[in-house]
């Protein structure tokens, strides 16, 4: 299959989809009838905003991680503010069974940006669907990218220092 018309009789070249691996440029549509290639300058057009797409998908996923990990080390830090408290000086650290849940408003912001995220991999995902290899290459291209420019490793290796707990090991916290 080399083309379906996708459009109304006589409206213009057919767009050009295939369900096989193809390198189909001008004509080829993407998504709907409105995003058909008419030239190599719209098909590079495609192909950027392709790559950019996955790297958007990519940027949305670390800030989910690190939203959820400032979350976790908001929590900590009242988790230790409240063992300071205390005035157990035998048992350090929070209390066995604490836990803490986001506000509605922190589980919204995280939900938004799952929604984001999953959105927008699923376009991505219809895009690689249509089996076109330019296309593909630069969703691996995007993800590649994405990877280097947003998830950056670091590691930390010792003990945390959270600001707000300084002194909490300290013998003089609750005994002094």
């Amino acid at each position: 299959m080399h083309g379906m018309d996708m459009g109304a009789q006589g409206s213009g070249p057919e767009c050009k989809i295939s369900m096989l691996f193809n390198w189909y440029t001008i004509d080829a549509c993407f998504l709907s009838t409105g995003w058909q290639i008419k030239n190599g300058g719209m098909f590079a057009a495609t192909c950027i905003g392709v790559i950019l797409l996955v790297m958007l998908v990519e940027a949305f996923r670390r800030m989910g991680k690190e939203y959820d990990l400032l979350l976790e080390r908001q929590f900590r830090r009242q988790a230790a503010v409240l063992a300071a408290k205390r005035t157990d000086c035998v048992t350090r650290g929070p209390p066995v069974g604490l836990k803490f849940r986001a506000t509605p408003l922190q589980q919204l912001a995280r939900s938004i940006i799952h929604a984001l995220t999953f959105g927008g991999a699923y376009i991505v995902m219809l895009l690689a669907m249509y089996f076109n290899v330019y296309v593909i290459i630069c969703i691996f291209v995007g993800a590649g990218l994405g990877k280097f420019f947003c998830d950056w490793m670091v590691v930390t290796i010792g003990e945390e220092t959270l600001p707000d707990s300084k002194g909490v090991e300290e013998t003089t916290v609750c005994c002094g």
